[in-house]
This record gives structure tokens, sequence and C-alpha cells, in this order.
């Protein structure tokens, strides 16, 4: 009966994800667009101050701070607004037993308030890029317009969705897992379009993209009262209402409302938005669905990061998308080497024990949608390429701010 019932479903959402994506390119240079975050719900993208870009979290250099990068879409930050990074600290991961906020308003335009928890706090003009330091010293903060570093070759993703969308118009089934039975030549031109834009080189849509940014360098003991393994994520709020929360790139609007109509897609959205990662498991259904169709891209249904093995059930895709529901950065604080998206993850459940010396988390130089993908499809870091492997912007993970500074054009 899952069978009978999965293939209309996903041809369904990916023509509305087609549609999606096309509202998305001819949108232009519109900011709330060009999030990576962009195809969040209405409630948000309509308040941009308010809507998150990225985040991004790891182990500075020297091994003695925590780097943190909040971007947020608006071009100004929201008087009215709090932006708080969660960090939740434990000895291993999946196990936290301490949270620490660091949360910041701006009473002015020129003006900062952040405070990491009780320990230190500053205030002042945090829009320069030396930043500003707490009374204590404990933390540095910079608040102001900076190049988000996220880049994704969008209308090629789109086109790759558009040759599933063909296919399973065709009348390709799926599995009792619900994954779609592509057939080679489908899932090579579903590669193919994925690494091309329009047909020719890949392009990056996020190319010199403006948000506002939040830049935290705090240092370690007062984040890791739990142990030195930490999961970060961040929200935006106005009094107790959460409004926006975001922590890995892409599982928000690429597994949300995957096999669902838009107004569905919409309010899981806004769930997920006013949800915490203890209270996620609600997600866990629907993040599974979403995760059946993109193991089905490369025509080899099983294969996706903690995928079940044995005969397919709908219990196939559980592990992973209980983790990905969590959502949260992983870092190990006590490595200051930090090279894979997912390595303290890919380390403690995929025995990759060779990442154990890897930070984890996301810095502003990860190929994080590239990564993303290719768990999702094959399980491994590689497989998936959108013809996109770097930003246009010269950032950095170890000189503060981190960020490049903003294309003057596209700045105002």
């Amino acid at each position: 009966m899952l069978s009978s019932l999965w293939t209309p479903r996903i041809q369904r959402v990916l023509r509305a994800a087609a549609l999606a994506l096309a509202g998305l390119i001819c949108a232009g240079t519109g900011t709330s667009s060009r999030a990576s975050d962009h195809l969040d719900t209405p409630s948000v993208t309509t308040n941009p101050q308010a809507d998150i870009g990225d985040l991004y979290a790891w182990t500075s250099y020297t091994g003695r701070q925590l780097n943190l990068v909040l971007t947020v879409v608006g071009h100004s930050f929201s008087d009215r607004l709090e932006y708080t990074f969660h960090i939740d600290s434990g000895a291993r991961f999946g196990h936290t037993t301490v949270t620490t906020l660091i949360e910041c308003r701006f009473p002015s335009r020129d003006q900062t308030e952040c405070s990491v928890g009780a320990a230190d706090s500053a205030a002042g003009d945090a829009s320069r890029p030396e930043g500003l330091y707490g009374k204590h010293h404990r933390f540095r903060v910079f608040a102001g317009t900076r190049d988000d570093p996220f880049f994704n070759n969008v209308k090629g993703t789109r086109a790759a969705y558009q040759v599933a969308a063909t296919a399973l118009q065709g009348g390709v089934k799926a599995d009792a897992a619900g994954c779609p039975g592509f057939d080679p030549a489908t899932s090579t031109a579903i590669f193919d379009q994925w690494r091309h834009t329009s047909g020719g080189a890949a392009s990056n849509f996020l190319a010199d993209w403006t948000s506002s940014a939040i830049v935290i360098s705090v240092d370690l003991p007062l984040v890791t009262a739990g142990g030195p393994v930490v999961a970060v994520w961040a929200t935006t709020s106005i009094g107790t209402r959460q409004i926006d929360r975001a922590a890995r790139p892409l599982t928000g609007n690429a597994l949300l409302g995957t096999l669902a109509s838009e107004e569905v897609s919409n309010q899981l959205k806004e769930a997920y938005n006013a949800a915490t990662p203890g209270t996620s498991a609600q997600f866990v259904q629907e993040i599974e669905q979403g995760l059946a169709l993109y193991d089905a891209f490369d025509g080899k249904c099983g294969n996706q990061l903690l995928a079940q093995s044995g005969p397919p059930s709908p219990g196939r895709y559980g592990a992973l998308a209980e983790m990905l529901a969590d959502d949260r950065l992983w870092v190990n604080t006590e490595s200051t080497l930090c090279l894979q998206l997912f390595a303290v993850e890919l380390t403690a459940l995929a025995g990759q024990s060779e990442r154990v010396i890897d930070c984890g988390g996301r810095t502003p130089l990860y190929n994080a949608a590239n990564v993303y993908r290719s768990l999702l499809v094959d399980g491994t870091t590689t497989s998936v390429d959108d013809g996109v492997d770097r930003d246009e912007g010269a950032h950095s993970q170890t000189e503060f701010p981190f960020l490049a500074a903003p294309v003057a054009a596209d700045a105002q």
C-alpha cells in the first residue's frame, strides 16, 4: 500500500519544489530569496530581520575559543528582537547536560548588547571589524553587514529535481521504504543537471549575498561546563515567541514538507521554527519521507548514511531522520582541526574513527551543500557535486570577524 501511495506524493512535491525554485530564481537579487534558508515560511521571510540565513560554529586555531557566526537576511537588526546562540555541552555526541546562552539585542542602530550567561557582557558599537570585547575580556562580538559564505547552485538543483519529477511522472515505482527506483539514465541526468547552470558552467546563485552577521569568539570554559563536545543552534525571538531557528544547513527547507502541499509544508516549517531540539521528534516521520527521495537520486536505494540494512521497510531512514530532526551543529572543542561538516556525527554514528581529530561544526570555508546532499544520497561526502566549490568572498576561519566585507553595491 505504501508503494502505491508514495509515487504520486513525490510527483506532487517535486513539481511544487520546481515551481518554488523557479520563483526563487526569478526573484533575482531580493534578499529574502537569497538566504540558505530560502524556502522558509512566509511569516519569516516577510520579516527579514528575524530570518536566519546560516549558522557557523567551530573551534579556534588556538584551541581557546569557540567561534560562532549567525547571519540574518535583513541588512540591519531589529530593536524588538533577541538573537540567541544556544550552546549545549556534554561529554560526548548526543548527550549534553549544560546549556549556555549568548544573547544579543540591538537597542539602536549603533548599539549592541550581548551577554554570555552571567559570566561576561558587552555593550557599545560592535560594527567595526575588530569588534567589541566583553567587560571581562571573555568574549568578543562583531555585529554588522557581511558577505554570507554559503554557496549553492540553486538553478542546477532545480533542474536536477525536474529530471526526477519527469521520471516519476513516467511511472517510476517506489520500494517499501518509499525510495523511487530511478534507472541509470535518470540518475546520470540528475547528477549532470546538478553540476551545471542552464546547461553551462555552474554558477553560485548566492554570489555576493550581503547579510547582517553576529560574530562571536568566546572563551571555551564559558561554554563547555558540561563537557568538551558542544551542540549549537540559534534562534530569533520576540519576548517568549520564538520566530526562527537554525543549525545545520538545508535541514529545514530540504527535508520538511518535501512530500506535502505548500500549505502543509508551511505549517510544518512554522512548527519547526517554533520548536527546540528537545521537541523535534514530531518531525522525524516527515523527514524520513524526504530522505527516501534523496536516497533514490543515485539509483541505489538503501545506501544513504545510517540507512537500515536488509529488506526495504518504512523504518529504513529512522536513524538519520532522528539525528537531523535534533538539528544542532556538533563541535568537538578538543580539536583545532576543522575540516568536515558532520565530522562529529560521522565519528560517533558511522564508525569513521579517522575523523575523531576533526572539530566538525561548520566553518565559513566548508562546502556545506555538497557534503550534506552527498550524505543523503549515498552516505559519502563527495558524491554530489553542484559545480560550485567556493564562495566568491575571501572568508577566513582564523581572522576575526571571519566573513568577508560585503560587496558595496549589495550592502545598501
